[in-house]
């Protein structure tokens, strides 16, 4: 969360609540590979790596690629797992595995480091066939696109596609 908010301040001059908040998400996703097999110097570590990584996936990459996500859960969450998942190749303990491998740091062997990031890898690849799968249907069965016309994209999904807000006492503050 601080990392994040020495980020922020560093790019935008200010820190926010949201970024905080999501400085605060990230460091949990990037420990949540290591729970329980780093030192506790190591999760801080992590943490502080993390969340310049993080930003820059949601600030720059989400805006170069183009890919629709509100709550930035790619950014946050998939860039954030997958570097928790490398730093544990490197933090790992030994004593706290029950495998008996550790991390490079601690070890000097790259099998974990190794392991983990073609887990990476293949998860990438099982999640980008079963998606584009999933799309595939979906798109047979709503005959067409998967997104809906702009001018129901600007009047808002809740009222557009449910015919409800979400939030009816704050109807036209904004």
């Amino acid at each position: 969360m601080l990392s994040w908010m020495l980020v922020e301040t560093i790019k935008t001059g200010k820190p926010t609540l949201v970024g905080a908040a999501t400085g605060l998400v990230a460091g949990l996703v990037v420990i949540t590979p290591a729970a329980g097999f780093v030192e506790p110097w190591a999760a801080l570590i992590m943490g502080l790596i993390v969340s310049p990584i993080c930003y820059f996936a949601i600030s720059f990459l989400k805006a170069k690629i183009g890919y629709d996500d509100a709550l930035d859960a790619f950014g946050c969450h998939a860039v954030g797992g997958m570097v928790g998942g490398i730093l544990t190749g490197l933090f790992c303990v030994p004593e706290l595995s029950w495998t008996d491998f550790g991390g490079l740091f601690y070890t000097g062997d790259v099998f974990l480091l190794i392991s983990q990031i073609l887990g990476i890898l293949v998860t990438i690849a099982f999640v980008a066939i079963g998606s584009l799968i999933i799309g595939l249907i979906v798109k047979v069965i709503f005959k067409g696109s998967l997104r809906v016309s702009k001018a129901k994209e600007a009047q808002g999904l809740d009222v557009s596609e449910h015919n409800e807000s979400a939030y009816p006492a704050f109807i036209g503050l904004d």
